[in-house]
């Protein structure tokens, strides 16, 4: 049975649509209760609504993958059909169109079972069948060519009898083929059954293979007519003295019997062919009626003669069948011995219609044959391997591999979550969360593919070197950018990625494992109970939990001493600490399990280089780099007329202020600098690279540009600057600045790759470098640094926005303790403060907590403070 079977639960549903009815009310209705006991707990919004939809999801694929588990059976069993493998089946309980499109296919599959058996039969028995005459004829002839006899009538005898069972085999089979095609109409007309049975008697003593046969012809009644096609019937009473003369003594008695429907009275007549032979055990009867199924080999006791086609009998079973009849073997009379065949034909036969004949019903369970109708034996049911329901949306970008499920990698994840239930929440970001990176990070590594390859390595170390940045500093920016690198890394080096777009899918599959991680994930929870009984462990939890629930209430609200064990039992599960608590063990537990399998199965996207398609001219690419080099010129022109004719000139000539001007143009400049990176790659892949004139020009049109646009970095650097010196430091203008000073290394990088012309190592230097480079702005602690600054500018201009100093993180507390009393309070707030615990540590809060507990007399945040002036 599939292994999805235990997860089908809507079977007994006789409509897909009310289906899918049940699946959406099934999850909006979880939905509700999850959002409901969010916000009736204080979980925050961007908490609440991630969990809540994931387990919404989580509910509609447990159910979704029940109502499309046939469908994904049939396609894999459909390509296993193609192979030639007809005995897989797929699993139809569902009872609504689905099921019924299910049993169909088992159906087909069963019928299409039989047919590839027959003709394998077939084929091996016309070759047994042709082989004997076929080595006697060439026998003969071999003889008469050689001289070792001569052609007299004995020997032509011999070579045409040889001819003739050839020639008979093969009119067999042009019957059957004929009940094949569906081309055997019945002619109906009246006949009369004497005048039938003595004329096929005749035939048979005139050309038979055992003249000294006599032949009995009992009709009663004597004038006994029916409706029938001649021809076939003329055939079946041929086949059945044929093969009685063939099973019989040579000088034996043939009886041939007919009786009208007087005796039976349900408007049916009855033909009998007894012979004087061995007769034909029980247990072989049915098996003569087959194909190639003759009685030389079933006969009792071994005996019989003549060894037929193995056809006469399956013909003659067709044709009953034409006329809606029955033919099987019979006990013979008491006192008596041979075979006896007795058939029953209607006096009136009625063909059925088309529709009721093309596609037979096939029943739940196995029938036995009825009257002459054969019964395939299909062999045991395969059940077919179902498909991934996400297969079809990832395709081979992110192809499953098979990945087999992994308890211990679960066990991590629920373990990391249920470690930030624990420790996290009501806590500031410090010990706490670096515990529970370092947990995770753990996880993902240990789980990875790629562990032991040095880029994977190193980006792990970088990402615990950003990670220890939350147990350092007390700015929430510097924290936020830290954490979000490190995540980036984290997957970028879990998924191996050498180019950009690679870290961007890298980036964007964290999210999607969620859906392509579920066909593991459930592989992973069959492991888990050791004998796939996942669903049946999921629904006895269930049955339990409720269990307990239901019966806990009654029996609380009915005793008070029982309630007050339960409420010392239980958790108030209603409280704002449990809800939140298990919001985050879900979520952090939830992104471990899509960072595991990112790291079991990581994608291919990104992975599969693309050639490059140079152009096949060079002026193609050559002009655009040059027009740009041009306009990098005339940029650079401006520059040195404003940096020479000085701020009266650069005042009078644009009408702004020099700080003004300096302000205007750096955000452009930076978007210059990206801009001119994407034009190098893009001429990098269009130059041809051919001949050493190719390889010249690409390194003269490249180097000029990025020579001019390392000057627009340094103007764009001084802008800020200058700017900074007229408004003051904040950490969003170092930040740009650091951020234009990185893209400044890439330039420079750009030129290096440039002048080898080989820069496969350029994305993860990139990626590299802006990692080290925000490493290197934590650890200088950026608040405590523009606390300095603007200190510094306040020394010499006696302006300074304390409200601006105030706001800024403990961090900048190292900066601000050396002030005198009055402007520390103008400087710093720090009242109100609220001491952490042993998890919640953080050193940037620690130092701050230090230099609080050193000062005497209570705090006074100031506001009348000296040189107050608003940072523009």
């Amino acid at each position: 049975m599939s292994d999805t079977a235990g997860l089908r639960a809507l079977d007994p549903v006789r409509s897909v649509k009310v289906k899918l009815g049940l699946l959406v009310a099934a999850s909006v209705v979880l939905a509700a209760v999850i959002a409901t006991i969010g916000a009736a707990g204080g979980v925050p919004v961007a908490l609440s609504i991630p969990v809540t939809v994931a387990l919404a999801l989580g509910v509609t694929q447990l159910l979704a993958v029940g109502m499309t588990s046939p469908l994904r059976e049939m396609t894999a069993a459909a390509r296993r059909m193609a192979t030639g493998d007809h005995a897989v089946r797929v699993t139809a309980t569902s009872r609504d169109e689905v099921g019924e499109l299910a049993r169909a296919f088992n159906s087909m599959a069963e019928e299409l079972a039989g047919v590839d058996r027959q003709r394998r039969e077939l084929v091996a028995n016309v070759s047994h069948e042709l082989r004997t005459p076929l080595a006697a004829l060439c026998a003969v002839l071999e003889n008469l060519a050689d001289g070792v006899a001569e052609p007299d009538p004995a020997t032509l005898r011999v070579a045409l009898a040889q001819g003739e069972r050839m020639s008979g085999l093969v009119g067999d089979l042009l019957d059957l083929s004929r009940v094949d095609a569906g081309h055997a109409p019945l002619a109906r007309e009246s006949v009369a059954v004497r005048a039938l049975l003595e004329a096929a008697v005749e035939e048979a003593r005139v050309g038979g293979r055992a003249p000294a046969i006599t032949h009995v012809v009992d009709v009663e009644p004597d004038d006994l007519a029916v409706e029938g096609d001649p021809a076939r019937l003329h055939q079946l009473v041929a086949n059945l003295l044929d093969n009685a003369a063939r099973h019989g003594p040579s000088d034996g008695t043939v009886t041939v019997r007919a009786r009208g429907c007087s005796e039976s009275g349900d408007g049916t007549w009855r033909l009998e062919v007894l012979d004087e032979g061995p007769g034909v055990a029980p247990e072989h009867r049915e098996r003569a009626f087959e194909r190639f199924g003759t009685l030389r080999d079933v006969a009792a006791g071994g005996a019989g003669g003549g060894g037929g086609t193995g056809l006469g009998l399956a013909i003659a079973r067709w044709v009953t069948d034409l006329h809606g009849g029955t033919i099987a073997f019979a006990d013979p009379a008491p006192g008596t011995h041979g075979v006896r065949v007795v058939a029953d034909l209607p006096t009136v036969p009625t063909r059925p219609r088309p529709e009721e004949s093309a596609v037979p019903d096939i029943p739940d369970g196995p029938e036995p044959a009825r009257g002459g109708t054969t019964t395939l034996a299909p062999p045991e049911p395969t059940p077919a391997e179902p498909a991934s329901l996400t297969d079809a949306l990832f395709g081979d970008a992110w192809p499953d591999r098979g990945v087999p499920g992994d308890v211990r990698v679960l066990g991590g994840a629920l373990g990391v979550g249920v470690l930030a239930g624990a420790i996290l929440p009501f806590r500031d970001p410090g010990l706490a969360t670096f515990l529970v990176l370092l947990a995770a990070g753990g996880v993902l590594l240990a789980a990875s593919r790629h562990r032991r390859d040095p880029f994977t390595l190193t980006c792990a170390g970088l990402c615990l070197a950003l990670s220890s940045v939350v147990v350092l500093r007390d700015a929430e920016w510097i924290v936020a950018l830290c954490l979000l690198a490190a995540a980036g890394l984290g997957m970028v080096g879990l998924v191996r990625g050498r180019r950009v777009p690679s870290f961007l899918a890298a980036a964007a599959a964290w999210p999607l494992a969620a859906l392509r991680g579920l066909p593991w994930l459930g592989r992973t929870v069959r492991a888990l109970t050791g004998l796939g009984n996942g669903a049946a462990l999921l629904r006895t939890a269930v049955w339990s939990v409720l269990g307990i629930t239901v019966f806990a209430l009654l029996f609380a609200s009915a005793d008070a001493l029982f309630a007050e064990w339960v409420d010392a039992v239980v958790p108030d599960l209603g409280s704002q600490d449990v809800a939140v608590r298990v919001f985050v063990a879900v979520a952090i537990a939830g992104l471990v399990l899509c960072g595991a399998y990112l790291a079991l199965n990581p994608p291919q996207v990104g992975q599969v280089q693309r050639p490059a398609r140079p152009v096949a001219h060079r002026f193609e690419w050559v002009a655009p780099v040059l027009v740009v080099d041009a306009v990098f010129v005339l940029f650079l022109a401006a520059q040195a007329t404003a940096f020479f004719g000085g701020r009266e000139h650069l005042e009078r000539t644009t009408g702004l202020t020099y700080a003004q001007y300096v302000h205007q143009g750096f955000g452009q400049l930076t978007v210059a600098t990206l801009l001119t990176l994407l034009v190098v790659w893009a001429a990098s892949r269009k130059a041809p690279r051919a001949t050493p004139a190719d390889r010249a020009w690409l390194r003269v049109a490249l180097g000029v540009l990025c020579a001019a646009t390392l000057v627009v970095v340094a103007s764009a650097l001084s802008r800020m600057h200058l700017y900074e010196q007229a408004y003051g430091l904040t950490t969003a203008r170092l930040l740009a600045a650091v951020f234009e000073g990185w893209l400044g290394v890439l330039v420079l990088a750009v030129v290096a790759a440039a002048g080898a012309l080989r820069a496969r190592w350029l994305p993860r230097f990139g990626l590299v470098s802006g990692v080290v480079l925000l490493l290197a702005l934590a650890v200088a602690n950026p608040d405590a640094w523009v606390a300095r600054q603007n200190l510094d500018r306040y020394a010499v201009t006696g302006t300074v926005d304390w409200g601006y100093l105030r706001d800024l993180s403990d961090d900048a507390v190292p900066a601000l303790e050396g002030l005198p009393r009055p402007l520390a309070e103008c400087a710093l707030r720090l009242d109100e403060r609220e001491v952490d615990d042993a998890l919640a540590w953080n050193l940037g809060r620690s130092h701050a907590d230090a230099y609080v507990a050193a000062q005497g007399g209570a705090w006074r945040t100031r506001t009348d403070c000296p040189g107050q002036t608003a940072v523009r």
